[in-house]
């Protein structure tokens, strides 16, 4: 993922999430007289791995350039029940307004990396890449893949356009395994080709139209390594689907080489932070 395309969606992220709650303006923070001072601490309120600095900067930054925020973590590090995380000081209304955008992106972002961070811990010792998905919260995928690697996973095709995953539907409007491998080939020369397939029958029509990638779509775990066996490092396989923290190590030893799961994305559960004013 290219540095500058993630820093200009979260800024177009902030921007959206602003423009969500304050809409024309904060009715309650006008209350405070507008050169009102305040200073204020975050705090983690249960174990997780904090990530989304940049995107927590960054709402108090559009509101107010001149609020200051001084982290005593670093993005990816594991923060405990309790523990301050920043301190931040600036024009009351700023911090008033910011408070709840701020939280909403960083609790979803750590909770992101905190699952990420769970499943990776889970086969480090294990010669396989835990791959994210596209089942991503709408308008976050650039942020969630992130924190998905300050998780300790990786990230699979960003979107529809960097990558071609021929899935059932396309084999069917395309004419069968072959037929469809052979259009992208000719259509997008250089790009990497993957197939899902459902069957072994199937592995072996991928196979030998070509792909690059498999993946290997709720495969039990001894067909998974048959498939293994079979594919003998003339594509790079990926298992998918029906996997949870409870399966993962099986399939992992099986020797597939990636294991995707929506679930680092899409099950997240947000981490409680408090913004406490002094």
């Amino acid at each position: 993922m290219r540095l500058e395309a993630l820093d200009r969606a979260l800024h177009e992220l902030v921007r959206r999430t602003l423009e969500e709650d304050v809409g024309s303006g904060d009715l309650t923070a006008d209350l405070v007289p507008a050169d009102a001072r305040a200073r204020a601490r975050l705090l983690a309120r249960e174990p997780a791995v904090l990530c989304g600095q940049a995107w927590f900067d960054a709402v108090f930054r559009e509101l107010d350039p001149e609020v200051r925020i001084e982290w005593t973590c670093h993005e990816g590090d594991e923060v405990q029940p309790d523990q301050l995380l920043c301190r931040l000081e600036g024009r009351a209304r700023a911090l008033l307004t910011g408070e709840r955008s701020a939280l909403n992106l960083l609790q979803t972002l750590s909770g992101t990396a905190t699952t990420a961070r769970r499943f990776a811990r889970a086969v480090a010792d294990l010669p396989v890449r835990l791959l994210d998905t596209r089942k991503t919260i709408p308008g976050l995928r650039l942020a969630q893949k992130h924190a998905v690697r300050v998780g300790g996973c990786h990230n699979h095709r960003l979107g529809l356009f960097d990558a071609i995953l021929i899935k059932e539907n396309h084999i069917l409007a395309c004419g069968g395994i072959a037929a469809a491998v052979l259009a992208a080939r000719r259509r997008h020369p250089g790009v990497e080709i993957e197939v899902e397939v459902e069957d072994l029958e199937e592995l072996e029509a991928a196979l030998a139209a070509g792909a690059d990638r498999i993946l290997l779509d709720n495969f039990p775990v001894p067909r998974l390594r048959e498939a293994v066996h079979r594919t003998r490092g003339r594509a790079r396989l990926e298992a998918s689907g029906n996997v949870d923290f409870d399966t993962l190590r099986e399939i992992a030893a099986t020797g597939v080489d990636d294991i995707s799961l929506g679930a680092l994305t899409k099950h997240l559960r947000a981490i409680d932070f408090s913004l406490r004013f002094e």
